[in-house]
């Protein structure tokens, strides 16, 4: 597979002066290079570098690329023509399916994965999404259940948006047939004009959700913490083919209020200690997994796009403080039968529903979580049982009744978080 990266950034934000963006040294080596080196470590052969603003820099670094072991080719836009009317001058000579990198972005990921995701989609382009630390100010992405893009939503949003955190990360597998809705010699960008230009076309774009470290460093103080976890190793060790730890959480009653038999949208209020405690998960190498019984939706009392609905609001008030989930899990269904306006396919025994397990393999095989380094965190009995028996240790919280079915009892989730961190040292 070719590989296309988008280098045309100036860096005014960082104060450089002398050199692109994508030249900024990080950990002893441009970012470019660490690019390179990730992409050269997948199989990836032929790399097309499309730059602007001092070129000459680029191409006098990396020449032809053969002390990398690769072939490196250097196609300067003749004038600023944006991340997608830069990739219209590569027409012609990306013979297959192509990654595309912002030069801007410091990324370790699986791209085997990625790739893999890729081919059984067969749309005109994969796109990589992830939740973030910023949600309010990231080019949102809203999603179908099998995983195509339903659509766009850029920056700025309205004040009264309630989204999904998934986030476009500007890391793109696309088809050649792309460059047909890219308009020669016009400035346009991929996230505002050609991918939405696609799906009102109707052409299929998937995306592939990952919790691997993918940032951009674009601002000084971004800059400073992507080094930091350049430096501590932090971001190799978040790629997909390292098992992760996880932590697992329940949510009504471990965060949020519980909403009773009718939960709707406008109830929804997370417990004070929350925000807290997630941004807290996020800045560790953990994994932040939701795993919800929402029985009521097979009982009719509400609707798929109600809990839906729930979860937006929920990462909204989180993405405000900075944190966010790397994944949600919920189980619709409920065994017993006998309620007006049940739904009668989901009144089934399901593996799901906890105290089973089916929640946590599915987060184990979607994320690579290693489950006997895990916790589960929640208020109630059950919670302790599924998290015993998926084989993480578990906190009781939010529940003066304490059981022998947890291994620890603490008052709220930030004095779990804060157990977990310590413990972890």
């Amino acid at each position: 597979m070719q590989l296309v990266i988008l280098a045309g950034g100036k860096g005014t934000r960082l104060g450089l002066t002398d050199i692109p963006k994508p030249m900024v040294s990080m950990v002893g080596k441009p970012l470019l290079e660490h690019q390179i080196e990730l992409a050269r470590d997948y199989g990836i052969e032929e790399i097309f570098i499309l730059s602007g603003h001092l070129a000459h820099v680029i191409s006098d670094y990396f020449g032809d690329g053969s002390k990398w072991g690769i072939k490196i080719h250097h196609v300067v836009e003749p004038c600023p023509l944006g991340t997608a009317g830069a990739l219209k001058l590569l027409e012609g000579r990306l013979t297959d399916r192509f990654l595309v990198f912002y030069g801007d972005v410091v990324m370790d990921f699986d791209i085997k994965a990625f790739q893999d995701f890729d081919a059984e989609g067969g749309g005109i382009a994969t796109i990589l999404v992830h939740p973030n630390s910023h949600p309010y100010d990231s080019d949102l992405v809203e999603i179908n259940k099998d995983f195509t893009v339903k659509s766009f939503l850029s920056k700025p949003h309205p004040e009264d948006l309630i989204y999904r955190n998934l986030v476009n990360a500007a890391v793109y597998i696309m088809s050649p047939e792309v460059m047909d809705y890219i308009e020669p010699g016009v400035s346009s960008d991929f996230g505002k004009h050609v991918l939405p230009k696609l799906l009102e076309r109707d052409q299929k774009i998937y995306a592939y959700q990952t919790a691997e470290y993918i940032k951009d460093m674009g601002t000084k103080d971004r800059f400073s913490a992507v080094c930091r976890d350049l430096e501590s190793g932090k971001v190799s060790r978040l790629n997909k083919k390292n098992a992760r730890p996880a932590i697992f959480l329940d949510r009504d009653g471990t965060l949020n209020k519980d909403m009773g038999t009718n939960p709707n949208v406008k109830d929804f209020q997370l417990l004070v200690d929350v925000p807290e405690a997630m941004y807290k998960i996020n800045q560790s190498d953990y994994l932040s997994i939701i795993v919800t019984n929402q029985p009521m939706i097979a009982k009719g009392f509400v609707t798929f796009e109600d809990v839906e609905n729930v979860h937006r609001k929920m990462e909204t008030l989180l993405g405000k403080a900075h944190a966010y989930i790397d994944g949600i899990y919920y189980c619709p269904h409920h065994p017993e039968k006998g309620f007006e306006g049940e739904v009668p396919e989901l009144k089934i025994d399901c593996n799901c529903r906890k105290p089973k397990i089916g929640m946590f393999l599915q987060a184990q095989n979607d994320f690579n979580i290693n489950l006997s380094k895990s916790w589960m965190i929640g208020d109630r009995e059950v919670d302790m049982i599924a998290g015993r028996v998926a084989g993480c240790k578990t906190i009781l919280v939010n529940n003066p009744l304490k059981t022998d079915f947890a291994d620890h009892v603490c008052l709220n989730l930030l004095e779990a978080i804060n157990f977990i961190m310590k413990e972890a040292k």
